[in-house]
């Protein structure tokens, strides 16, 4: 089985993402010590929170520089909502913090004519030739968005109000805006896709 490394954000919702993990298969653990990061056979960035909260915990950690590390040799990297932000370069929530810059953009809050934040189901639509995303409905919960999809990418599009982006793969990153442990079916189905077949014993 694979075995996911999950990364404490200081405010992830580790519970439901490592009931969903189990599963779809994964073998799972917690991220204790920067090693296990840089060791680590597949990432996860879940996320509940705000931008500046997520970024002062890894910093507080001493992860982000291992986390740079690990990302870029290529190690297969799932991020959830507020784990999907911060893989970017700023939020609009923070102003002045910087997120991990993996890929280029900053996120944006909703207009305010919008109702936010946006929670509930929302119809996920891949654009391009996606190898991971399906189209489907997930349960989305933000305030924040990504209005476009960074150059050299595919991923999803949403529509709420506007279209934003609710998903980005690229090389070995899976960025979801949405929660895929809270989308029934169809997001278990996701995380079967992501997780692949490993040869890891739990």
């Amino acid at each position: 089985m694979t075995t996911a490394t999950i990364v404490p954000t200081g405010t992830a919702n580790l519970a439901s993402v490592s009931t969903a993990l189990r599963r779809a298969g994964a073998c799972m653990r917690i991220a204790e010590r920067a090693s296990d990061i840089t060791q680590a056979s597949r990432l996860v960035l879940p996320g509940v929170g705000s931008f500046g909260a997520a970024m002062a915990a890894l910093e507080r950690n001493e992860w982000t520089l291992a986390l740079r590390s690990t990302i870029s040799d290529g190690i297969p990297t799932l991020a959830i909502c507020l784990g999907m932000q911060i893989l970017f370069e700023t939020s609009e929530e923070t102003p002045g913090v910087k997120g991990l810059a993996f890929l280029h953009g900053n996120f944006n809050k909703f207009p305010i004519d919008v109702q936010t934040p946006h929670v509930g189901w929302n119809s996920i639509e891949p654009i391009g030739k996606t190898h991971l995303l399906k189209a489907g409905d997930a349960y989305f919960t933000h305030s924040f968005r990504l209005d476009t999809l960074p150059p050299g990418t595919i991923g999803a599009i949403t529509d709420y109000s506007s279209p934003f982006v609710s998903a980005v793969e690229y090389k070995n990153i899976l960025a979801c805006q949405f929660h895929p442990e809270l989308s029934g079916a169809w997001g278990i189905d996701l995380l079967r896709r992501w997780i692949g077949n490993g040869a890891d014993k739990c």
